[in-house]
C-alpha cells in the first residue's frame, strides 16, 4: 500500500526488520525512500509535513527498535562520489549521504587519497558518519571533516555546515542532539597530501608487525584494521548486532587513579582535557559478561563490547541486557556506561 508526499512515493505499514542490523522486527506507519537532495526539500515543503513524527534512517547500524514507529521513516539512499577540490595540502572529496561508508573509504584509497583508512569496515552510511562522529583505532571522523550539506526537515532550508557548526564531540554532534531536525544529504572530507599513518593503537601496530610491515601505506593500515575488525566483530549478515554497543567512558584523573590502584591491568588513555578514557569492553569482560546471554541477546564471545541477537530478540530484550551490564559495571567499578545506539 502506498500514498505520496508531494511527488515522493510513500510505503504504508512498512517492515523495518531488513533496515536495522540488529535484526529487530518493527514496522513504520510510513516509509519514504529519498534518493536526491531535491526529494528531501520537496518533502520538507509539503503542507502538513511539519506535524509528522519522523525518523531518519541510513544503514540502520546504530538503531535499536523497541516497538513499531507511528510516524514516517526517511530512508536515505542519496548516492554519488566525487573530488570537489584540490590544493597543495589536501584533496576535498564528497559523497552522497546514502553511500556505504566502508565502500567509500576503500574508493578514496583506490584513488590515492589517504586519510580515512583507520575507519575502514565501520558499518553504516556516509550521512550517518558525522551524526555519530564515528571513530576507531586512533582517528575520529571530525579530524578529516570539511563540511556537509543538510536540509532542515521543517521548511526545506538547505544549509552548509562547517566543523564548528556541527559541535562534534565523542560519538556526538549537533545532529545527534537534535534528531530529525536536519537531514544530511552530502558530506565532504579533507584528505591530507602530507599523510602519515596513525598506528598508535596497539592492535594496529601488532597487526602490521605480524605482517612484517615497518613503513605502512594507507592501504596497509586499512587492510590491518579490516583484519582486526573481522576477527573481533560479528558480521551483521550472519548474526544481528549494532557493532560496539557502549561508549568508552571518560573519567577524571582521581577516579582513574583509584581504579588503576585496584586494577593494575586497567587499559586507560589520557585525554587532552585531563580526563582518562577507559576501555568499556575490558570493564564488561571483567564484570563477567563476555560470552554470556540474557534471554535471546548475548554478549559476543570474541568482543565484550558487542551485543548480538541470538534469534527472535526484541528491543525490550536488548534494553534488559544493556541495563544489566550497566548495573554490574557500576557496582564493580563505579563507572557509568552509555549505549552508543539510539533506542527508538
Amino acid at each position: 500500500m502506498s500514498e505520496s508526499f508531494a511527488s515522493t512515493a510513500v510505503l504504508a505499514d512498512a517492515e523495518l526488520g531488513p533496515f536495522n542490523t540488529f535484526g529487530l522486527a518493527a514496522r513504520a506507519a510510513r516509509l519514504v525512500v529519498l534518493r536526491t537532495a531535491a526529494d528531501v526539500r520537496r518533502l520538507a515543503m509539503t503542507p502538513g509535513w511539519a506535524r509528522t513524527s519522523r525518523l531518519v534512517l541510513g544503514g540502520g547500524s546504530n538503531l535499536i527498535f523497541t516497538g513499531d514507529f507511528a510516524g514516517t521513516v526517511l530512508k536515505v539512499e542519496i548516492a554519488g562520489r566525487r573530488l570537489v577540490a584540490e590544493d597543495d595540502v589536501a584533496w576535498v572529496v564528497e559523497a552522497g549521504a546514502g553511500e556505504n561508508w566502508h565502500d567509500f573509504v576503500r574508493w578514496t584509497l583506490a584513488q590515492g587519497w589517504p586519510g580515512l583508512e583507520n575507519l575502514s569496515l565501520i558499518p553504516g552510511t556516509v550521512g550517518a558518519a558525522p551524526i555519530q562522529n564515528i571513530g576507531a583505532y586512533g582517528l575520529e571522523m571530525a579530524e578529516r571533516f570539511e563540511s556537509l550539506d543538510a536540509v532542515e526537515l521543517e521548511g526545506g532550508e538547505a544549509r552548509v555546515f562547517r566543523a564548528a557548526d556541527c559541535a562534534f564531540g565523542y560519538r556526538d554532534s549537533v545532529f545527534k542532539r537534535h534528531p530529525a531536525r536536519w537531514l544530511v544529504t552530502a558530506v565532504r572530507f579533507r584528505l591530507p597530501k602530507r599523510w602519515a599513518p596513525v598506528t598508535r593503537y596497539a592492535d594496529v601496530a601488532r597487526e602490521l608487525e605480524a605482517q612484517g610491515i615497518a613503513q605502512p601505506t594507507a592501504q596497509d593500515v586499512s587492510d590491518a584494521v579490516i583484519a582486526i575488525r573481522r576477527r573481533k566483530l560479528p558480521d551483521p549478515a550472519e548474526i544481528g548486532n549494532a557493532g560496539s554497543f557502549f561508549k568508552n567512558p571518560v573519567v577524571d584523573a582521581a577516579t582513574h587513579a583509584r581504579l588503576a590502584a585496584a586494577h593494575p591491568m586497567l587499559p586507560a588513555y589520557p585525554q587532552a582535557d585531563g580526563g582518562v578514557k577507559l576501555a568499556a569492553g575490558w570493564l564488561i569482560e571483567q564484570a563477567g559478561w563476555k560470552g554470556r546471554d540474557l534471554g535471546p541477546v548475548g554478549c559476543f564471545e570474541r568482543q565484550a563490547l558487542v551485543l548480538v541477537n541470538r534469534g527472535g530478540a526484541t528491543g525490550a530484550d536488548v534494553r534488559r541486557i544493556a541495563q544489566a551490564i550497566q548495573a554490574d559495571v557500576r557496582a564493580r567499578f563505579g563507572v557509568e556506561l552509555e549505549p552508543e545506539p539510539v533506542f527508538v
